[in-house]
């Protein structure tokens, strides 16, 4: 990694009001966190995701920086915005990986993003 310290974090909401039992779908909101903790500036190039339903089919996206940006976070900022997933299932997995690139020495390097679930609240009838 280049020796920086990138920390992701993803907080995931289920979007109820989008979302259809009937048409099996599963509207899910989630907000990224990217916190630069080295002592260079980093963008944000590309992004990676797998996303699983929980029958277990998967998907994978891929495409240049993040909801249409590519945004450059300086020493010890944070960049932060949300996007959404589609599911057919109530319960899903995503995870993935950043490409940033070091503005100081041009070179590109990949951070992980840990696994999280997307899951429709227990609901009580």
């Amino acid at each position: 990694m280049s020796g920086l310290a990138i920390e992701v974090s993803v907080t995931p909401e289920y979007c109820a009001a989008e979302s259809s039992d009937v048409e099996t779908r599963y509207v899910f909101s989630y907000t990224v966190t990217v916190h630069n903790q080295s002592p260079h500036s980093v963008q944000l190039m590309a992004r990676y995701w797998k996303i699983t339903q929980g029958g277990g089919d998967s998907q994978e996206v891929r495409g240049k920086g993040v909801v249409g940006q590519q945004p450059l976070i300086g020493p010890g900022q944070r960049f932060r915005y949300t996007s959404r997933a589609i599911l057919q299932t109530p319960v899903g997995v995503m995870e993935g990986a950043y490409t940033l690139l070091n503005t100081y020495s041009q070179r590109a390097f990949e951070v992980s993003i840990a696994p999280f679930r997307l899951a429709v609240p227990r609901q009580l009838h």
